[in-house]
């Protein structure tokens, strides 16, 4: 059981980084970003080529500082990638669509993501593409009996200080504090000289941003990224933001460990027999968060303004 925590724990911490954007979007603008997975999908296929040109993969050892510059470079270029795809879709797609129906900018999501995801297609073509597979030498330390990689541990810590960053910037920062009056009242913010389109575009820059870096986690975890895989992945993360609390960031996180937690047990029963389950589990969880606890675990319910 404590195996399949620790990998609960490194799932879940990349589910949680995903689902960031969805909640921080969500919060805002009362948007699905069904494109947010695409994003992150592109953030793996960007942060590969760097991966491999910064990365020996002749060698059989890779030095601790390769592994930190290449992790380190390849993260930050996707995420300004990501991010900056991310701002453009908020421009041409979203804000053209503020003051419609709901019913319009959540049709225009889908279909940004049916884009970016057939785009991908003619670009990488239909089978995964694979990362160096000695990005970091992997090491195995046992604790108590439990055997525990310096993979997950990587991932783990890596996710988690992205996560305590975002959470300080939200809530200690003026433009945190901006972006939450935002959320709270966006024609009452708008009054009090708070530029909304730049708050919602910062938005969209930092959830689309943490999805490249997080692309660069997927990678390290999985060895692959495949034109859809953002798909199956942004999938539940959403799930993560609504148990947590769509709107919620540390709901979020929270969401995103439970998530993965349950998937790594699902996915441990019988011979691999999970695996044709976790899919099943995971979705009726959303199916039943939505009946019985719409607003989510941390999530506080509301009364719709018309």
């Amino acid at each position: 059981m404590a195996d399949i925590i620790i990998a609960g724990l490194a799932l879940g911490a990349l589910y949680a980084i995903v689902a960031l954007g969805y909640t921080m979007v969500y919060g805002i603008i009362e948007l699905i970003n069904f494109a947010h997975g695409d994003v992150f999908t592109l953030g793996g296929f960007i942060a590969i080529p760097i991966l491999g040109r910064l990365i020996n993969q002749n060698s059989f050892t890779v030095s601790t500082t390769e592994s930190i510059i290449g992790i380190g470079v390849a993260m930050i270029v996707a995420a300004i990638v990501c991010a900056a795809v991310g701002v453009f879709i908020e421009l041409v797609a979203y804000r053209p669509l503020r003051n419609a129906p709901k019913l319009a900018p959540l049709i225009t999501a889908i279909g940004v993501s049916l884009i970016l995801e057939n785009a991908m297609y003619q670009w990488q073509g239909g089978l995964p593409v694979y990362a160096p597979n000695n990005i970091v030498q992997t090491s195995n330390y046992t604790f108590l009996g439990v055997t525990i990689t310096n993979i997950q541990i990587l991932v783990i810590v890596i996710a988690v200080l992205m996560m305590l960053g975002l959470d300080f910037f939200v809530n200690q920062t003026r433009l945190g504090k901006a972006m939450r009056a935002v959320a709270q009242d966006r024609e009452a913010a708008s009054m009090m000289g708070i530029n909304v389109n730049r708050i919602i575009s910062i938005t969209f820059l930092i959830g689309s941003g943490l999805a490249g870096a997080g692309a660069v986690i997927y990678l390290i975890l999985e060895g692959s990224v495949g034109y859809n895989s953002g798909f199956t992945l942004g999938l539940f993360a959403f799930t993560a933001a609504v148990l947590g609390g769509i709107g919620n960031i540390r709901g979020a996180m929270m969401g995103g460990f439970l998530i993965g937690l349950i998937t790594a047990y699902v996915q441990s029963l019988g011979n691999g027999g999970g695996t044709e389950w976790y899919d099943v589990v995971v979705f009726a969880i959303l199916v039943l968060i939505l009946v019985f606890r719409p607003a989510g675990l941390l999530g506080t319910n509301t009364t719709e303004k018309v």
